[in-house]
C-alpha cells in the first residue's frame, strides 16, 4: 500500500514544460506523492534546474530535451522514457507557448504558426506516442493544459484561444477512444495566474494591444482584469497542481473527458 501522502509511489509521471512554472510545480507536486519522474523541455538549461529541484524529493528522476512539435523526436523520446522506467502511467501534457497579443487582422501569422505548433501539434504528438504505450499496458491517466482562453476566447490572442480550444476537443475526443484501456483523459484551464513573469506580460501586452477591451496603461489592465474575476484575485500557481494530482489519482476515478477551469469563478 502507498505511504500517507504518497499516493503515486510505484508510479510514472512524464511532465512536458517541466522547465516552466507550472510544470515544475506540477512535477515537484506528484515526487512528494511518490512518482518517479520523467521531466521533458526544449531547454537543457531549465531541465538541469528542474531535475535538481525535484531530485531532492528522493524520487527517480530523468530529464530529456525535446522539441515536441518534432513527432520522430517525440516518439523517440518516449520509447527511452518507457526503457529507463518500464512504463509511463501518468502524462502532465503540459507544454505551450502563449504567443503575441494583437487584433485578429493585424497578427502575425508566423507567430500563429508557432502557437498552433506547440500547443495543438506538440499536445497531439505527446499524447499519441504516449497513448500507445499505455494501451498495450490497459492504464493509464492524462491531463492537459488547456486555458480558459479555450473556453471564453479572449480578445487579442486569436493564436493562444484557438489552440487552446483544440486542445480542449483534443481532450474530449481522446477520453472516448481511449476510454476502453482504461485511459482517462482530462484537462485543466487556468485563468489569470501569478505573480511574475505570466502575469505581468499579459497585464502589458494587452495594454500595448490598444483595442476598446482594455486601458493602454498596465497598472488599469491589471485592474480590469482583477475585476473581472469573481474572486478578486489572480491565481497562484501553487493552486495548480493539487488538481493535476486529484485528475490523475483515483479520487477521479470516474472522470473523464472533463475540462476543470481553474479560474477563480469566471466560467
Amino acid at each position: 500500500m502507498p505511504q500517507d501522502g504518497r499516493k503515486f509511489d510505484g508510479k510514472t509521471a512524464l511532465v512536458t514544460g517541466a522547465g516552466g512554472n507550472i510544470g515544475l510545480a506540477t512535477a515537484l507536486r506528484l515526487a512528494n506523492e511518490g512518482a518517479a519522474l520523467a521531466l521533458v523541455d526544449i531547454s537543457p538549461e531549465k531541465l538541469s534546474q528542474a531535475k535538481a529541484a525535484c531530485s531532492a524529493s528522493g524520487v527517480p528522476v530523468e530529464a530529456y530535451d525535446c522539441d515536441i512539435t518534432d513527432r520522430d523526436a517525440v516518439a523517440a523520446t518516449v520509447d527511452r522514457i518507457v526503457s529507463a522506467f518500464g512504463a509511463i502511467d501518468l502524462l502532465f501534457n503540459n507544454a505551450g507557448f502563449q504567443g503575441a497579443f494583437k487584433p485578429i487582422h493585424e497578427y502575425p501569422e508566423e507567430d500563429f504558426e508557432a502557437v498552433i505548433r506547440i500547443n495543438v501539434f506538440g499536445a497531439f504528438h505527446m499524447l499519441r506516442a504516449v497513448s500507445r504505450h499505455m494501451v498495450k499496458r490497459r492504464f493509464g491517466r492524462i491531463v492537459n493544459t488547456a486555458s480558459m482562453a479555450g473556453v471564453q476566447g479572449p480578445p487579442n490572442m486569436v493564436a493562444y484561444g484557438t489552440s487552446k480550444f483544440g486542445v480542449v476537443g483534443l481532450t474530449q475526443i481522446a477520453s472516448k477512444d481511449l476510454a476502453p484501456y482504461n485511459i482517462r483523459v482530462n484537462a485543466i484551464s487556468p485563468a489569470f495566474m501569478g505573480p511574475g513573469y505570466m502575469w505581468d506580460r499579459q497585464v502589458e501586452l494587452q495594454a500595448e494591444a490598444g483595442t476598446q477591451y482594455f486601458s493602454s496603461n498596465p497598472e488599469e489592465v491589471a485592474k480590469q482584469m482583477i475585476e473581472s474575476v469573481p474572486m478578486r484575485r489572480y491565481g497562484d500557481i501553487s493552486e495548480i497542481p493539487g488538481v493535476v494530482s486529484f485528475l490523475m489519482s483515483d479520487d477521479s476515478s470516474y472522470m473523464t473527458g472533463v475540462n476543470v477551469p481553474i479560474s477563480g469563478g469566471i466560467l
